[in-house]
Formats: C-alpha cells, structure tokens, sequence
C-alpha cells in the first residue's frame, strides 16, 4: 500500500482528495496549520493528522501533495525535498489521482459545487467536490464504479489536469486573474483547452463567453429553462422549471441559478441514463452547506448561511433570498457581510457596493484577510450608511452584535442572510 502525506490537508478540496485515495487503500497522513472541523474528522477516520506543521510529520511517505495555499519555505515542504521524497502540488497529483477513471468534470466562476453535487445525487459513481454535500455529508462519496463526478478548479489551471470525459462549464466569468497574469485571453483559452479535452461538453450558452464556443457542445440556452416556479414544503425551498422537450423537474433551493445548475447537471447525466431515473434522482439532491444554507427558518425568522464572496453570487443569492423571504411573510431582509481577501475587496469594489443596494439593512464585518495584507480599503466610507462590527454572536433563534458605537443590536425576526468565504459561517452557527 502507498503512503501519502498531505500539506495543508483541512483545505475542503484537498481533503476530499485525501477521503477518496484513503477509500483505495492509500495509508493516508496529513497536517496543517491548526485544527478545525475537517482535521479532526479525517482524525476520527483514522488518518495520522499533525497540527501545526512541522518536520517530523514527514514520517516515510512515497510522496507529499501539497495545497495551493503552502508556501515554498513551508517546514514539511523542505524537509520532504531535502530527503528526496517526490513532492506534487494538488494540480500536480490530479493525473495520478483521477487515472483509470471516467470523469465527469464541472469548471466555472460560479456554481461548479452545486452542479458537482446534483450530478453526484443524479447518477453512480464517486465525487470529490469543493463543499459539502447535504446528502451524503461530505465533500467525497466513493463508490465502486469507473464514474467520477469531479469539481475541478479554474484558479490554479488544474482543471486542465482533470483529464474530463465530460466537461461541464456553468460560467466564465473572470476570476483569480492573477494567475492568468490579468489576460483575458489566456484565462479564455484555459477554458478552451478544459472543453477540449472532453469527449462530451456541456455550456452555459447564455454567458458572455460560453456563448462565442466553436466547439461540438450541448448546449443550455436562454429560454431553455421555462415555467420557473419557487414553492415551499416545511419551510424548505424548491424551484420547479420545465426544461427543453424534457419535461418538468424540481430542485431543492431557490432561485435561477439553481435551475441553471440542475439543468446544467440534467444534461450531462441524460448523456449517460434515461431521463425518468434522472427526474427521479434529482429528488435525492438536498443542497450543500454554505450554499444557501438554511440554519432557522419559521414563521418569524430565517437565518440563512452563503458562501457568497463575489458581487455576482451574492446578487443571484439576494434575488433567490427575496423570494424565499415573500413566501414565508417576512418583511426585511439583513445582510451580514464579510469580504473575502483585500485583493478581491479591491478588484471587485463597485461590484460589492452595488449588490447590497436593496437589502433593509447592512451589517459589515472586518476583512477575512486569508493571509494577505491591507491595501487601503477603507469599509466604513465604501459602505455608506451600513452597520459596522467586529463580530457577530449566535444565540438561539437570534443574531446579536455591537456596533461601532458600542450599541448592541439583536436580529430575530425577518430573513438574516450572512455572506462570506472566511470564518462567518462560524458565527452564523455559534461555533465560534
């Protein structure tokens, strides 16, 4: 049996990775820079998890995958090298870790988890996405079959590494230009090469890009997606929507975007299956955690937590969350709001100043720097008129928070929806 070291094992796509060669009989070890939920769950499955890093982890792998966000001078990194053990970074590994499998892979800005997981609920086969799926509660489900529904990443080009029987593509929105050295045609060409690396493609026609593909590709058109409808079933939300000559289907969540993504992941597996089993396979789909993840939700109040870190996600989010808030009779919407990386803050700013302009009221939290440093944005003459606090406390069916000012505020009725990539989830659900 082979052993591999992960660095930076708690990231939610390496993990995954590191869940499924631990189900083909990999032995498995892994560290990072501290404990948090994933490592002590990867603990409890048996994996050797060391926290912090340090060289003595290094133990006799047959070689180390490290994640994207492990510098050079990363202590396992050198000590590793230093003894000639193979060293990979993720993309790197991708080869290897998908070889012998059909994949199907699913890129683009947004979207790309919860396609990834409606595929999964759709048909067999094994999935490594970026999130955790509410219906097997995990980010990897290994199954013994040649399928595998694999969320691949467009930051790094390694979706190029994801050797794709089938390419899904749910958008091209410019993202993570930095490593495309801020050229937007060679980000469009690395999407160009993922599409053309698939046997089968499927594209989001009615993005910008998407649209202007030469290539053989089944496509999703504007008005494709007819007679959408949000209903409620014990406060839970679902979007029905004919699709093209297919008939009726219906997802959990709420919104356009959801119909977009289910058909999107409709497509790709009638590809494979017959469409009844598909229609009735969408069922199995209950959405993923922090996508529109409903903590509380009754009569009086509903706390929702979104992954949202983009002005374009948190805007398609806000339309689905007005929807939801008109059928359960609540009359105000809050946003909380934690920006995701200075750079992004930044490159994004009008962006993320315009997409709250609806919302009752705004609560701002401090930048999630995730390492970097401040570049002079100041939030509180950006987002005129918004509450601003350090923190934000669960308890109960409540959020509470004091303001600059010292005041204390108490949100507990109307729809509260917190927005962010950093630690707010935490708070969202009193875990921190």
């Amino acid at each position: 049996m082979k052993k591999v070291h992960f660095i930076g094992i708690g990231g939610i796509g390496i993990s995954a990775i590191a869940r499924f060669l631990k189900e083909r009989d990999f032995i498995i070890s892994g560290s990072d820079i501290a404990d948090s939920a994933i490592t002590k769950e990867l603990r409890a499955s048996g994996m050797k998890i060391t926290v912090p890093h340090c060289k003595t982890a290094i133990e006799d792998p047959d070689f180390v995958v490290y994640s994207a966000a492990i510098k050079g001078d990363n202590v396992e990194l050198l000590e590793a090298r230093k003894r000639g053990i193979e060293c990979l970074s993720r993309k790197e590994a991708l080869p290897f870790i998908l070889e012998g499998k059909r994949v199907f892979a699913v890129a683009g800005a947004h979207g790309k988890s919860t396609t990834s997981a409606m595929l999964a609920a759709l048909m067999e086969g094994s999935a490594i996405i970026g999130a955790i799926s509410k219906e097997f509660g995990s980010n990897m489900k290994y199954e013994a079959s040649d399928n595998l529904i694999f969320e691949a990443d467009e930051s790094d080009s390694s979706f190029l590494n994801s050797n794709p029987f089938l390419a899904i593509v749910t958008n091209a929105e410019p993202e993570h230009m930095e490593h495309y050295d801020n050229d937007i045609e060679k980000f469009h060409a690395a999407y160009k090469g993922f599409l053309e690396r698939a046997k089968i493609r499927i594209i989001n026609a009615e993005d910008e890009f998407l649209s202007t593909i030469k290539m053989d590709c089944i496509r999703l058109e504007k008005g494709d997606i007819t007679n959408m409808q949000m209903v409620l079933r014990n406060y839970e939300p679902y979007t029905s929507f004919h699709l093209k000559g297919l008939g009726k289907f219906e997802a959990w969540g709420m919104g356009e975007h959801i119909a977009i993504d289910a058909s999107l992941a409709i497509l790709a597996a009638n590809s494979m299956m017959g469409l009844e089993e598909v229609r009735e396979n969408l069922k199995k789909f209950k959405g993923i955690k922090k996508r529109f993840d409903i903590l509380v939700a009754n009569e009086k109040f509903a706390l929702i937590d979104d992954y949202g870190h983009h002005p374009t996600e948190i805007k398609a989010t806000l339309k689905s969350a007005k929807e939801y808030a008109k059928l359960l009779g609540l009359e105000s919407i809050t946003a909380i709001f934690q920006p995701h990386r200075y750079s992004r803050l930044m490159a994004n700013l009008d962006g993320f100043k315009e997409c709250f302009n609806d919302v009752d009221e705004l609560v701002v939290l401090p930048v999630y720097a995730a390492g970097e440093e401040p570049n002079g944005v100041d939030l509180k003459s950006e987002f005129k008129g918004a509450l601003f606090a350090d923190s934000i406390k669960r308890n109960g069916d409540s959020i509470e928070f004091f303001d600059n000012f010292g005041v204390k505020h108490s949100l507990a009725s109307g729809l509260v929806i917190g927005f962010g990539a950093g630690d707010i989830s935490y708070q969202l659900r009193g875990e921190r």
